[in-house]
């Protein structure tokens, strides 16, 4: 039986502003977030297709840089699976990952292979220092309560559907 909720954390502690999902994870976990699953991935797309595959609602949190940036602001994206007619992150004005291949990539690839959760949604986190090293900067980390509380409304209103009126 597959998990029905999950969520996906992208990001590498030790890449300052890359750790943003690994703090936001960490918040809702402390809370107990009432999911299937929590997990920290990489992000290496088949990977991350493994992580969402038969959810209904995949929630992955990743910290991104675009230019020009605003770091610590949150970005949100909703992959609908029976409207997407292109990769909704591969345009160059949109935020571009940390990663070689990455988010972006493992939509586009699921979408093409039919293996995209029921629902995706994709919150980011717009960083500044993505230098080796940890502890976030300022602005992400300001971001993050914020970021953690967009997932849980997401959960939430997820579970409302589940339940119906």
């Amino acid at each position: 039986m597959s998990d029905r909720i999950v969520l996906i954390g992208v990001g590498n502690e030790y890449r300052h502003d890359d750790g943003a999902a690994v703090a936001v994870l960490a918040e809702l976990a402390a809370e107990d977030l009432q999911v299937d699953r929590i997990t920290l991935c990489d992000g290496e797309p088949t990977r991350l297709m493994e992580l969402w595959e038969g959810a209904e609602l995949a929630i992955v949190v990743d910290a991104v840089h675009s230019h020009p940036g605003e770091p610590g602001r949150i970005h949100q994206v909703t992959v609908d699976a029976d409207h997407l007619l292109a990769d909704p992150l591969a345009d160059s004005s949109a935020a571009a990952g940390t990663h070689g291949l990455g988010l972006g990539h493992a939509v586009a690839l699921a979408a093409a292979l039919a293996r995209l959760p029921r629902e995706l949604l994709i919150v980011a986190v717009e960083g500044t220092d993505f230098s080796i090293g940890e502890g976030l900067s300022p602005a992400v980390s300001e971001a993050v309560p914020r970021a953690a509380a967009e997932v849980r409304r997401s959960v939430d209103a997820h579970r409302a559907k589940e339940t119906g009126p």
